[in-house]
């Protein structure tokens, strides 16, 4: 049987991602389109036609305009509380987003010999070392936890933050899984069990920066959708800096010296814009049942139209 080329896999390959994204947007806006249609029956003024669109949460609130940073009041002391929205900036589909893996010198890890060879053992069904859906050994695909520093790194939608004088608990919307930041002024663990999310402390630098530092990460995950890889050793730096009351931002700096020669920013101040208390955050799951329905009408299709 004549081989497929690599123009015809990356064709198929593309196709078939763009098929799962579409996928999970059908999924994440069912209830989107039921309060679409509550909007249009509302009787509205002639003069209401020409107006914009009205974006709702998942209880049909309509969801805030961003507030301009020039108008926005002082950031409170020592508080990162609050439900906090990237937008799309998150969701960096190609890695992370300081150093996307998209074929450019520019952004080119400094891998050691062994994170290039435990990079090539890694096979992204995205970027530009795309596969074939069948092929794609991203432990994500079957629905194992993303842990620290993925969740920052792909799919990061509106995040919760909970802050008491002890600890700080962050509720993530994708997976809608959670991970707890210690602020009591413990140490690290020295010789930690592997966890997925890991150990992770925090301090203050100042009454707007909290620094926080990971630690016990379990090696079967990756660092971000581009698949690349980390270590026992991986140390991973958290920096959430309170611009103001309505904005926060987010640095991720990777540090892992058995995988590259010397630490990396991966998130580079991603802005967050605050939503009121009120806001319903949606629910992004990763099913099984799903993940079989995608596979068995898209996902093996595509693979086996392209061998």
């Amino acid at each position: 049987m004549e081989q497929p080329s690599t123009m015809q896999k990356a064709l198929v390959a593309g196709s078939a991602v763009l098929a799962a994204l579409i996928f999970l947007t059908l999924v994440y806006s069912q209830a989107a389109q039921t309060q679409s249609k509550t909007l249009k029956n509302q009787e509205t003024a002639p003069a209401a036609a020409a107006t914009e669109p009205v974006d709702v949460d998942g209880w049909g609130r309509p969801i805030a305009t961003p507030v301009d940073p020039q108008k926005s009041a002082p950031a409170p002391r020592r508080d990162i509380s609050g439900t906090w929205d990237p937008g799309d900036r998150g969701i960096q589909p190609l890695g992370s987003s300081a150093i996307p893996e998209d074929g450019k010198p520019e952004h080119r890890l400094p891998f050691t010999v062994l994170g290039q060879e435990a990079l090539n053992r890694t096979k992204p069904s995205n970027t530009v070392r795309s596969v074939l859906p069948a092929e794609t050994n991203d432990p994500v695909v079957t629905c194992d936890p993303q842990g620290i520093p993925r969740e920052d790194l792909y799919e990061l939608r509106t995040t919760q933050i909970l802050q008491t004088p002890v600890k700080i608990a962050v509720l993530y919307e994708f997976t809608k899984i959670w991970r707890v930041i210690w602020i009591d002024g413990r140490e690290l663990p020295k010789d930690p069990e592997p966890r997925w999310f890991g150990y992770s402390i925090g301090k203050w630098v100042d009454d707007y920066t909290l620094l926080v530092e990971t630690t016990g990460l379990d090696e079967r995950t990756w660092i971000d959708r581009a698949g690349r890889p980390h270590s026992s050793d991986l140390r991973v730096e958290e920096r959430f800096h309170r611009v103001d009351r309505d904005h926060l931002e987010l640095t991720v700096t990777i540090n892992d010296p058995q995988m590259y020669t010397k630490p990396w920013v991966a998130l580079d101040r991603l802005q967050f814009s605050l939503q009121p208390a009120n806001f319903d955050v949606r629910e992004m799951i990763c099913s099984p049942s799903e993940l079989a329905e995608y596979n068995k009408f898209i996902g093996n299709p595509a693979s086996e139209k392209a061998r």
